[in-house]
């Protein structure tokens, strides 16, 4: 064993063994030592001095505030028993809850000739990152710092990001930062946010495709007593009904063929936390039923299993159909609407806000001007009072296409009524009449989309249903047209 004494300033390396080995080379930046024992200080920096960029070495621990005003370390090699008292290490633990205080990441290695297993125990818990006992193995102690800098570094990497995390959530929970408008009536919907959020009332959200609903959905979930835990959000238009309790309650292995593990539904993944079902109107009367027993039992059962799950969700859910319709009709449970309704928020459609379209195009210019890297800083006044004129049948997620594509495509600072090309031509109230005189191919497409659109206010069910797609083909069609 290699083992270094210290006495009259020198380190004696008893087997011969080369003191330049080391697992720790000159990447460390500053170690700083206080010791009283002079002797000790002088044999610690001949021996680190070989594997650190500095090493400053003190006997007065008095000047320790002094010391982390003026420099910052990457590890600090601290005595525990000083000239007042050279047994107990209360001293140690003073100086140490010092240099925490000042920066509670800094890296301090204890040392001490009296250590015991109580001591080294309750250095750790005080804060210390390692204990180490003189005399020591200079391997150990080389080791010791070179994990020590490690962890100075993870902690560095920690705190960036904490400090990361802290600034997104500072923007998410900015009060509906991503809902946009000054109009009476989207104030209308932040008051009932405001006033349904602290509860944990069941919500259904009403309007439109591309009105937002999701990002009110959201916004109930943030301001919530629930906002430390999951939202989980479900599109049940997209959820086959072969699939519907596999996805909503979960299955257990082997319970049938694609099966090969478990997994958890998404019932019990927003435990304690909140559940988005979207498109909640577009159910089947069967999964209806379904959904309606879970949500008087609050219990889910996966697949396969025979134990049930209690749940504690909040219940918030979306639908752009006329679901008081539906009920009439018979197509929609009366005594699932009643669940799902306690309170229930409209958005209105965009053409009903025009207000807040020069806010939100402004809003989209600035995110695809810097996500594109254009210099488009603007939109002229023509053009502004022409998207304020159109009809918008896809609501805000018209608009946002429209932003994207007209900054794409330009080759200006100004984006003007030419960048828009819905917009040339037509009628500004946003008529979707086909052209007999145009035969491409894209424009009657496109027209035809935006007609049928606009009969069914905007209910994508309906208008790719109108047009003989399916609603990922429509919504396919849709980004290729820019809607």
């Amino acid at each position: 064993m290699n083992q270094a004494f210290y006495g009259f300033g020198i380190i004696f390396n008893i087997t011969g063994i080369n003191l330049n080995y080391s697992p720790v080379d000159k990447e460390i930046g500053k170690i700083l030592m206080i010791d009283d024992d002079e002797d000790v200080l002088l044999a610690a920096k001949l021996l680190l001095k070989k594997h650190a960029h500095q090493v400053i070495i003190e006997k007065n621990p008095k000047k320790i505030p002094f010391l982390l005003n003026n420099d910052t370390y990457d590890v600090i090699l601290l005595d525990m028993n000083f000239s007042k008292d050279i047994t107990s290490g209360k001293e140690g633990y003073f100086w140490l809850s010092q240099i925490l205080e000042h920066d509670p990441s800094a890296v301090v290695i204890l040392i001490t000739a009296f250590g015991d297993v109580e001591m080294a125990v309750k250095a750790l818990k005080e804060g210390a990152t390692d204990f180490v006992l003189k005399p020591w193995q200079n391997e150990k102690l080389l080791a010791t710092i070179s994990t020590a800098i490690k962890l100075k570094q993870s902690y560095k990497e920690v705190d960036k990001l904490k400090k990361a995390k802290q600034q997104l959530e500072a923007e998410i929970n900015q009060p509906f930062k991503d809902i946009i408008g000054n109009s009476k009536s989207i104030k209308e919907v932040f008051n009932l946010i405001d006033k349904v959020a602290k509860t944990d009332a069941n919500v259904l959200i009403l309007g439109e495709n591309g009105t937002g609903k999701e990002l009110v959905a959201r916004a109930i979930h943030q301001r919530s007593l629930r906002k430390e835990n999951t939202f989980v959000g479900v599109d049940m238009g997209a959820i086959t009904q072969s699939l519907f309790e596999s996805e909503l309650f979960g299955h257990k292995k082997g319970s049938f063929t694609d099966a090969k593990e478990d997994r958890s539904g998404r019932f019990e993944l927003a435990n304690g936390g909140t559940l988005f079902l979207d498109e909640i109107g577009n159910l089947s009367l069967p999964l209806q039923s379904k959904l309606l027993t879970v949500f008087q039992n609050r219990v889910v059962t996966p697949i396969g299993s025979n134990q049930a799950i209690p749940i504690d969700i909040r219940l918030v859910c979306a639908t752009n159909m006329d679901i008081h319709t539906m009920v009439k009709d018979n197509t929609f449970r009366q005594d699932l609407l009643y669940r799902i309704n306690t309170v229930e928020i409209r958005i209105p459609p965009l053409r009903d806000r025009v207000e807040d379209i020069p806010l939100l195009a402004n809003h989209f210019l600035q995110i695809y001007s810097k996500k594109y890297r254009k210099d488009v800083t603007q939109i002229t006044a023509e053009a502004m009072s022409s998207l304020q004129k159109y009809n918008w049948p896809g609501n805000i997620r018209e608009l946002q296409h429209a932003l994207e594509r007209a900054v794409i495509m330009s080759d200006n600072q100004v984006l003007d009524v030419n960048e828009f090309f819905f917009l040339k031509g037509g009628s500004a109230a946003g008529s979707a009449d086909l052209d007999t005189n145009n035969l491409n191919l894209d424009e009657v497409e496109r027209n035809a989309i935006q007609k049928a659109i606009s009969i069914h206010g905007g209910n994508i069910s309906k208008a790719a249903k109108e047009l003989g797609l399916t609603r990922a083909s429509l919504y396919r069609r849709l980004e290729k047209h820019g809607f």
